[in-house]
Order: structure tokens, then C-alpha cells, then sequence
């Protein structure tokens, strides 16, 4: 069985980490094709790095532009790659533009698309997350879903015989790399200046466009931030740099202590070490979960919903609407004392991802 990965963005370098993993303990032949979408370091070749992930067969090189610019770009170059490889699968991760244009490029040369992390839903119309992940599943062959919950929705959308449950591969990583960090495997998370990993502090990051392009929102929310009782280790992702330099914003005050994005060991290790997670990222929020850290997530949605279960998780809308004395205590929350199950798996999804893959394909090949 030949599959290629289609990957360019952090989060899919993560979920790719347990695959390549899974995959390199078969005969399967498995191709890694890098789009390039995120191109700045931190986002990218330091995950291959630090995860241990072979360096992609091929890098498409498309970088940044607007949603449609760079769909359309990576859908153009990603054409040649899949018709010179003829795979097995076409295997996409999450709801990037690079996982809409892989499964376009592939249903169009009508070779066989599995999708990871299939059936989240956030129900919110603006964000372009969403309309990547729906119309994804809805042209992939195979949908491979991280939860009960993500298996329900493909159900209402009548996708149901498509979908497996697989469990999310995301626990696989977190979990090595969580043992890893406490047995002193890696060195200490390069955390902003002026935070004290033995002292309470919160862990932030902050890059959805709906928090961040509206500079009275953003700056609202920075605001929030700064007023925390807690020193705040803002992990500022390029995006939000550059629309708080658009909008003539500060991030360090108050609280807040800027610094660069961690690659995944230093960032598990910071959440690890942190009193709680500030954050509108979907992966943080399950990671929290995960690592057993209070999450207050800065969104009025999440497709992460068994998160909310026991308080690990609260959404708030807009902190900017809470009295201050209000904020400070829900982001300052301590952790449940209730310990959660596990609604994402055991961390074996990445070889049931394989073994589902190879059923598929069987059952393809031999209707």
C-alpha cells in the first residue's frame, strides 16, 4: 500500500509525528509531501526535528496569501506530485487550506482520500476551518474520526458509512512527549523573559482571525491579558505579531511577557509547568485537557466539547466583557479535582489509523 501525507501547518506535523511512526513498522510505502504553508521556522522545520519525522519527499514551497491564493496554490502544485505517484491513499490531516486542496487535487485524479481528525464541527460559518473540514469529509473516501462525538456528526450529515472511529492521534504524541518532558528527557521550554517556570504563571497563544484582525478586539482581549494577577507567557504566533503591529497594538503590558512559539516538547513542558492555558487554538485546548491544566478558551464555540466536561475547559466570548475581578478568577481557576477519562483514546490511534487504512483498501480492490 503506497499513501503519501499531505502536511503544512503545525498541527499537521504533530499528527504526522505517530503516522510516519506507525507506518515506518510496515512494508507500506508512505510519502510525505510538505506544502509549505506555514514557512516560518518555528511552524515547520523544527517540528521535523524535534518529533522525529522524516524530512518531507517532497516541499511544494507555496508560503503565505490569502485563503483562496493559497488553496488554489497548493491545489496547482500538488497535481504533478499525485499523478507521478498514483497512491493507494491520499492521506490529509485536519481543515487547513492544505488539507481542502489535498483532497481536491486527489478526488479529481479520482484516487482514494482518507481523512484524519474527521466529523469536528464548530458550527461557526465564519471561520474558515469549518468550510475546510465539511467539505473535506464530504469528498473523502475514508473518515477517520478522532470521537464518539465527531462520529455523530458525520451521521447527521449522512456520512456515517464512511466513518471509523479511531481515535485522536494527538493523545499518541502528547503522551510520549508528556513522558519524555517529566522523566528530564528534554531541556527546559525557552519560555518570554521575566517568566519564572517555579512560579505560577498562565500559558497563552492567540492567532484566530476573529480575535485578532478587529484591532479593538484584539486590543480588548490584550487588555484582559494584562490585567491578570498572574504573569502571562504569551507564545505570539507570526500572525498575531503582525496584525498587533498593523494595529499599532502593545502586547507586552501589563501581565503579559512576550515570546517566540515553542516547538512541541518545549510546549508541552509549558503547559506542564504552567497553572493554566489562556488560548483560541483547538490543539492547545485538547492538550490542556490532556496534560490535565486548566483551559479558558477565548472562542464562543469549540469542536473540542468533551474539554468542557468537569470545568478543564470554559469558553468565554469576549474576557473584555467580565468585570476584571471576574476574568482574573475563571483564568486563575485551579484545576478540577474530578479526573476526566478518555474520550480521545488510549494513544494507539496512529496503528489503528493504519490498520483501518488497509481494511479500506481491501475492501476497495476486492468489493
Amino acid at each position: 500500500m503506497k499513501v503519501i501525507s499531505i502536511v503544512g501547518a503545525r498541527p499537521q506535523l504533530v499528527k504526522l509525528a505517530p503516522i510516519a511512526a506507525a507506518f515506518a513498522q510496515t512494508e507500506h510505502e508512505h510519502v510525505i509531501v510538505h506544502t509549505g504553508q506555514h514557512y516560518d521556522a518555528d511552524l515547520s522545520d523544527v517540528f521535523f526535528s524535534g518529533l522525529g519525522i522524516p524530512d518531507p519527499d517532497v516541499h511544494l514551497g507555496v508560503g503565505s496569501g490569502s485563503h483562496g491564493v493559497q488553496t488554489g496554490a497548493v491545489l496547482s502544485a500538488l497535481d504533478p506530485v499525485l499523478a507521478e505517484h498514483q497512491p493507494d491513499w491520499v492521506l490529509v490531516y485536519g481543515d487547513t487550506n492544505s488539507t481542502i486542496a489535498g483532497a481536491l487535487s486527489a478526488v479529481k485524479q479520482h484516487l482514494p482520500v482518507a481523512h484524519l481528525e474527521a466529523g469536528l464541527r464548530s458550527f461557526n460559518r465564519r471561520m474558515p476551518e469549518e468550510h475546510n473540514r465539511v467539505l473535506t469529509d464530504h469528498c473523502a473516501d475514508l473518515l477517520l474520526a478522532p470521537t464518539e462525538e465527531a462520529m455523530r456528526h458525520l451521521a447527521n450529515e449522512g456520512l456515517g458509512h464512511r466513518a471509523r472511529l479511531a481515535g485522536d492521534v494527538m493523545v499518541d504524541i502528547c503522551l510520549r512527549i508528556r513522558d519524555a518532558v517529566l522523566a528530564g528527557e528534554h531541556p527546559a521550554p525557552a519560555l518570554p523573559e521575566g517568566i519564572d517556570p517555579k512560579q505560577p504563571f498562565l500559558l497563552a497563544t492567540l492567532h484566530r482571525p476573529d480575535n485578532t484582525d478587529d484591532a479593538a478586539r484584539l486590543s480588548a482581549i490584550v487588555e484582559s491579558l494584562a490585567r491578570l494577577p498572574l504573569p502571562v507567557a504569551l507564545l505570539a504566533h507570526p500572525r498575531l505579531v503582525a496584525r498587533a503591529e498593523q494595529h499599532g497594538i502593545r502586547l507586552d503590558q501589563g501581565s503579559v511577557r512576550v515570546g517566540r512559539p515553542l516547538p512541541y516538547a518545549g510546549l508541552v513542558a509549558a503547559v506542564l509547568a504552567s497553572a493554566g492555558v489562556v488560548t483560541d487554538s483547538g490543539g492547545l485546548q485538547k492538550e490542556a485537557y490532556l496534560l490535565d491544566r486548566v483551559c479558558t478558551t477565548i472562542r464562543p464555540e469549540t469542536e473540542w466539547v468533551e474539554t468542557l466536561d468537569d470545568d478543564w475547559n470554559r469558553l468565554v466570548p469576549d474576557p473584555h466583557d467580565l468585570a476584571p475581578a471576574d476574568w482574573s478568577a475563571l483564568a486563575t481557576r485551579p484545576a478540577p479535582t474530578t479526573p476526566h477519562g478518555e474520550p480521545y483514546g488510549d494513544g494507539t490511534a496512529a496503528q489503528r489509523v493504519v490498520k483501518l487504512m488497509e481494511e479500506a483498501a481491501s475492501q476497495q480492490h476486492h468489493p
